[in-house]
C-alpha cells in the first residue's frame, strides 16, 4: 500500500477497508484480516491498524468477535457510504466547485464527462 503524506496512515488504511466493503470484496459478516496480519501485509505498525479497527469499530463498520477476530458489519455497506458521502460533500465537493469556476466547466460538462466515466467503468 502506497501511503500519501497529506491524510494520516490509519485514515487511509480506514479508506483501504471502506473500499473493499463497498467494493463487495469483503462481504457482511465476513472475517477481515486480524490486526497483525494486516500489519504485515502493508508494511505498518500494529498499533497503527489497532486504531483504524477501533475507528472502523466505532463507526459501525466493523464489530469484533472477542477470541476469534474483526468480522464486517451487518450495516457496513450503509454506515461505510453514508461515511464516505459526508467526507465527499465536506471535503471533496468544494475543492471540485473551486476548480470548475477557475477552468469555467459547467454542471453540464461534468455530467457529460460522468456519463463517460459512468460507461466506461461498467
Amino acid at each position: 500500500m502506497d501511503f500519501r503524506s497529506d491524510q494520516a496512515i490509519y485514515l487511509q488504511i480506514a479508506d483501504f477497508i471502506i473500499e473493499m466493503i463497498l467494493t463487495g470484496k469483503w462481504p457482511e459478516d465476513e472475517k477481515i484480516p486480524s490486526i497483525r496480519d494486516l500489519a504485515v501485509e502493508i508494511e505498518v505498525n500494529p498499533n497503527t491498524v489497532m486504531r483504524t479497527y477501533n475507528q472502523l469499530q466505532a463507526d459501525g463498520i466493523i464489530y469484533n468477535r472477542r477470541g476469534i477476530g474483526y468480522f464486517v458489519g451487518e450495516q457496513a455497506r450503509e454506515n461505510a457510504r453514508a461515511i464516505k458521502k459526508q467526507e465527499f460533500i465536506n471535503s471533496d465537493l468544494p475543492r471540485l466547485f473551486k476548480t470548475m469556476h477557475l477552468i469555467d466547466l459547467s454542471l453540464d460538462d461534468l455530467e457529460l464527462l460522468y456519463r463517460q466515466y459512468s460507461e466506461n467503468s461498467n
